[in-house]
């Protein structure tokens, strides 16, 4: 058994060939693709972040939208960039969208992806410390927002308060039970992995991993998820960690899908550079009939590691036709994996 989902990045353009062509219809197309998707059977509705760009930024409105219209589905993010954010504010953004959504939150945070805008987290008044790199100001913010998720009182209280506080120092509100234990680490190394377990977050193995071996992605991401797991259980927590991967997956079954990915050209690995030092290697995507997806999916080790699969959507291509990828895979290729 495997939870499966969808990861949608958002785009919109003003294109008369996207379904997507307005902010407004990314956002509102994604509440609707995820009820749709809940009706499906599908497990998770998820979201990238990127900022200064024609994607899904600020998430947690949206988050919240879905929790309110479904009622079993996981929301989630896959990831959210912690240079731009304020941990304190996060928290309690995330805290009120769990709680909408009675608790199904699952929060991705990251580093970060190399963005539009250059350096553009120091917009939103961010700088790393003293002597640092932005990864550092990322992992900084990311502990400190696992810490006020715990519910502890950070606050001194005022000594003549507007309303009647409780004893003892005040903790911020509104605040989620469980939340702490449900954000993931969205890792593109095994180092930032074991940092990961270590803090007790989930793992998101990244598409996008730096090439540390020249093996092709999926082994890499199995070893990753490996070494995490091995260092989860050197940390001595209490429950079993959750692990992701993401992965762009097309059942051919109608005229539609071999129009649009028949010729699907990304059936290797790509390589390149996210940075002038950064070696990155990009998975595959795997576009086929059924029964082809199944043999070849069950030779990827990273899925077969996993325990959640998270399906990668051309949103750009409507509601309807989505939900048509998400219920292929669910109905012609799941129950060929004994994943449902």
């Amino acid at each position: 058994m495997k939870k499966i989902g969808f990861l949608s990045f958002g785009h919109w353009t003003p294109s008369p060939h996207s379904q997507t062509r307005s902010a407004a219809d990314s956002l509102l197309q994604a509440i609707d693709l995820a009820v749709a998707a809940e009706e499906l059977g599908a497990d998770g509705a998820y979201f990238r972040v990127h900022h200064f760009a024609r994607q899904h930024a600020s998430p947690f409105p949206l988050l919240a939208a879905i929790g309110a219209r479904t009622e079993r589905i996981e929301i989630g993010t896959g990831v959210i960039d912690m240079r731009y954010e304020n941990p304190l504010y996060m928290a309690e953004d995330a805290g009120a969208a769990d709680l909408i959504s009675g608790g199904r939150l699952q929060l991705g945070i990251s580093r970060g992806s190399p963005e539009q805008a250059l350096d553009g987290w120091r917009h939103f008044g961010h700088r790393p410390p003293e002597g640092g790199t932005d990864a550092d100001l990322a992992r900084a913010h990311a502990e400190r927002l696992l810490e006020v998720l715990k519910g502890e009182g950070i606050a001194e209280p005022h000594p003549s308060p507007m309303f009647a506080n409780p004893p003892g120092p005040l903790r911020l509100e509104p605040y989620s039970e469980g939340l702490r234990e449900r954000i993931w680490w969205g890792s593109s190394s095994n180092a930032t992995a074991v940092w990961a377990a270590g803090l007790g977050m989930n793992l998101q193995s990244s598409t996008l991993k730096d090439d540390e071996s020249g093996e092709p992605l999926h082994v890499q991401q199995r070893k990753q998820i490996e070494a995490y797991r091995e260092a989860w259980r050197a940390a001595g927590h209490a429950r079993e960690p959750r692990v992701s991967v993401s992965r762009s997956i097309f059942a051919l079954v109608d005229d539609r899908d071999r129009a649009y990915f028949g010729r699907e050209r990304n059936s290797e690995d790509q390589i390149g550079y996210i940075d002038p030092t950064t070696r990155a290697v990009f998975g595959r995507s795997y576009a086929a009939e059924p029964d082809v997806l199944v043999e070849q999916l069950a030779r990827d080790e990273a899925i077969a590691a996993a325990d959640t699969l998270l399906l990668t959507v051309p949103n750009q291509l409507g509601v309807e036709y989505n939900a048509h990828v998400i219920g292929s895979i669910l109905t012609h290729v799941a129950p060929g994996l004994g994943w449902r």
